[in-house]
């Protein structure tokens, strides 16, 4: 139960930091829209690769 916990603790973690990241790169040099349309996608993205990350990881575990 501890570990399920840690990896949402850090799966938000990561996808705040990647929607600031986004933000703090693009921020002034796009339109509002622009930049919230970029940080949804990096976000949605980086969201579909945490799901892989863990469907992987209980994959694994089943197999053992």
């Amino acid at each position: 139960m501890g570990e399920i916990l840690l990896y949402v603790v850090l799966s938000m973690t990561s996808l705040f930091m990647m929607g600031f990241v986004v933000h703090m790169m693009v921020n002034g040099l796009v339109s509002a829209e622009t930049e919230i349309f970029l940080i949804v996608a990096v976000c949605l993205t980086v969201a579909v690769v945490i799901g892989y990350m863990a469907w992987d990881v209980v994959q694994v575990r089943r197999k053992k």
